[in-house]
């Protein structure tokens, strides 16, 4: 007696298309950890370009998943303006943690409420920006090169995260849709009772 074939589970597609903003989004996180590392001596306007800059594209990149509320990444993209408008220590510290604590909030609850291939990795990701907005405000008094640091860091934290995530997605996608998917066990026609 064979065993009816058990159909593989393919990704919808919006999981399916996914991969793309999740790689732009941690090539995004991890230039600007880059920049953050490598910068020796940054000014203060170099502080506001670079914060804004990386939030301005991050919330694009999620605008491009649409897998959170629209309001969260306009809300990154005003923290994004607010960094440069603003060109003060003070400023950009205050413009990052609010748009960084309600990405990180808000990437924590889609984590805890949703139970799709991204949901741990909501939560890692909402941790981390709830952490690096916590700890913006105790950095301000010692400048750029400190803001730079804390803010650098969680980035390329958060940007290896969604590489890794990225990757992982694309390879799901390819494998459903190049016809090269695992069977399940007992699928085969030589699987007797």
């Amino acid at each position: 007696m064979t065993l009816p074939a058990i159909p593989a589970q393919t990704p919808s597609a919006p999981v399916a298309g996914l991969w793309k903003p999740v790689l732009i989004r941690a090539t995004v996180a991890l230039l600007f950890g880059a920049v953050t590392i490598f910068w020796a001596t940054p000014s203060v306007h170099v502080l506001a370009w670079a914060v804004g800059l990386y939030l301005l594209a991050t919330a694009g990149a999620m605008w491009m998943s649409r897998s959170l509320p629209v309001a969260v990444p306009v809300v990154v993209a005003l923290g994004g303006i607010g960094a440069v408008v603003t060109q003060s220590d003070a400023g950009v510290a205050l413009s990052a943690m609010f748009a960084l604590l309600v990405l990180g909030l808000l990437e924590f609850v889609h984590g805890l409420r949703k139970r799709d291939s991204l949901a741990r990795d909501w939560l890692v990701s909402g941790i981390v920006s709830v952490g690096t907005a916590v700890m913006l405000p105790f950095f301000t008094s010692l400048g750029a090169h400190a803001l730079l640091g804390v803010a650098g860091g969680g980035a390329i934290i958060s940007g290896v995260l969604w590489m890794l995530s990225g990757l992982t997605l694309r390879h799901d996608a390819r494998t459903v849709s190049g016809g090269v998917e695992a069977a399940a066990p007992g699928a085969s026609p030589e699987a007797v009772n």
